[in-house]
């Protein structure tokens, strides 16, 4: 029998800290379950294949889509169950399970992170055609509530529909054991543009007009206008930025209050506004989502960052790089800069204006040689569960060839301290670590003849085989924050 020790002499090879995720959609089925009205046992299958295809991959974690239309992919007092799973809205999965819990059990047995991903504003989608159920926010919160266009929208300046958001989420964040809480780019609604024969139908006279729909918050503008003195009321656009601000700070410190070693992560639209940096034109989100993401950045409301950086490298008005460095200097705190790629863009059959896989790697081989960025997430799982155009062979073989442990954010989660040094004993061609030391995940690197191998293993792992030919094991403990121990090493004899 042999134990570890602390490593001494030659050191193995440095392990990459590199966030690696993709998103799983369940909006409009897009990634998970493939359709609605899946038996339990096919979700579960689906699920299952696509974790293990991230795993595959070298993936560190998953980011679920809970919420899409303030319905719920788990169970829920305070919202129905989504259509998604059954088919219809508020049914409740049959036989019984949560997906949730389902999801995040499965995604840490196999060592990834699950960070739950929350649409806090959208309240129905035009891709379910049924009835809304009894227990919907509609029905609870009328007032709250406003139809733009398809859609349902939970009016984001109203503050019992802003407190309902909030309490759904810090409801997930209490009842289970996610990694993190994630917003996407939806705050206030993309403009939706009314045609010249919708104008028609509604002016004096028959004039035929076109442009942007307003976003119909009268009921509360008008409320925030009467109890506001004329002298210190905020014009219209700056009065909904507050109210997207406020809530993106209520729901940081709500986070951290609750669970403090639960991150939360925003993925804006990718341009703050035109102009910024001087080359990139486009979509002002600033001005049309009211969301000013660069003062949640500033103002350190976000543990991480993944700005959705949907444009090719040498794109010029919209350069990847060109924005990425511009976001990595918006960060006084030295938050997490993890970009959202597109990752989807490329197809099966690459034409067009289609990408090619190749794009994809070179925007990741560019975040990874970024000294202020530390990862990436593709949108989204299923174009890596299916190759498309084959972007998941070209990642294993060129920057995901080999594990990365994910970043350390000890200082974001209040964490204290590192794991302890790993106690290992090698037995029979095994070896075995103590039940009582099992931490998030163990790196374990093997020397032999021909140099280092590394793998990265769920901290459940209670013994690790030894290959033949093995010369020196060195194992390091991580945590869920991505902490590394001293590592430890073992000599095979």
């Amino acid at each position: 029998m042999t134990t570890s020790a602390p490593v001494r002499g030659a050191a193995p090879p440095q392990i990459e800290s590199e966030f690696r995720a993709a998103w799983i959609a369940t909006v409009a089925n897009i990634d998970w379950p493939s359709k609605p009205g899946l038996s339990v046992k096919r979700q579960k299958q689906e699920f299952v294949d696509l974790l293990d295809a991230a795993v595959d991959l070298n993936l560190n974690a998953v980011v679920l889509q809970v919420r899409p239309a303030c319905d719920a992919i788990y169970r829920s007092e305070l919202e129905p169950w989504s259509s998604v799973l059954s088919g219809r809205m508020g049914v409740a999965p049959d036989p019984a399970y949560d997906p949730l819990e389902f999801a995040v059990a499965e995604a840490h047995r196999r060592g990834l992170q699950l960070h739950a991903w929350f649409n806090p504003y959208r309240a129905s989608h035009p891709s379910y055609k049924g009835e809304l159920s009894s227990d919907h926010v509609s029905e609870r919160l009328p007032n709250s509530v406003v139809e733009y266009g398809s859609y349902l929208w939970l009016d984001p300046s109203d503050a019992d529909a802003a407190k309902h958001s909030l309490d759904v989420i810090l409801d997930v964040v209490r009842r289970y054991d996610i990694d993190g809480v994630h917003f996407d780019d939806y705050f206030y609604p993309y403009p939706i543009t009314q045609t010249a024969e919708d104008a028609n139908n509604g002016l004096e006279g028959g004039v035929a007009k076109s442009g942007k729909v307003p976003f119909p918050d009268d009921r509360s503008w008008n409320a925030y206008v009467a109890s506001t003195d004329a002298g210190e009321r905020l014009a219209r656009p700056d009065w909904r930025r507050q109210s997207i601000n406020n809530f993106v700070r209520d729901v940081y410190h709500g986070v951290k209050r609750e669970k403090p070693h639960v991150l939360f992560g925003i993925s804006p639209f990718g341009i703050w506004r035109p102009g910024h940096p001087a080359s990139v034109v486009g979509f002002d989100a600033y001005a049309e989502l009211y969301a000013d993401s660069k003062l949640w950045l500033e103002e350190g409301w976000v543990d991480y960052f993944t700005p959705q950086l949907y444009w090719p490298v040498r794109s010029s008005g919209q350069s990847y790089p060109v924005l990425l460095e511009w976001w990595t200097r918006q960060n006084p705190h030295g938050r997490p800069i993890w970009p959202g790629l597109f990752t989807s863009k490329v197809r099966q059959s690459p034409r067009g204006k289609d990408w090619g896989a190749s794009e994809i790697v070179e925007q990741v081989q560019i975040t990874q040689a970024f000294d202020d960025a530390g990862g990436n997430v593709h949108f989204s799982m299923k174009a890596l569960s299916q190759n498309y155009g084959g972007v998941a062979d070209a990642l294993r073989e060129g920057p995901y060839r080999t594990p990365a442990l994910p970043p350390n954010c000890g200082a974001l989660g209040g964490a204290s301290a590192p794991p302890a040094q790993p106690t290992a004993t090698l037995d029979a061609g095994r070896i075995r670590l103590q039940p009582d030391a099992a931490p998030w995940l163990w790196a374990v690197q093997t020397r032999d003849a021909s140099g280092w191998t590394t793998r990265v293993l769920p901290g459940a792992t209670e013994s690790v085989e030894v290959a033949n030919g093995a010369q020196e094991v060195v194992i390091t403990a991580v945590d869920r924050l991505g902490q590394r121990s001293v590592p430890a090493r073992v000599v095979p004899q």
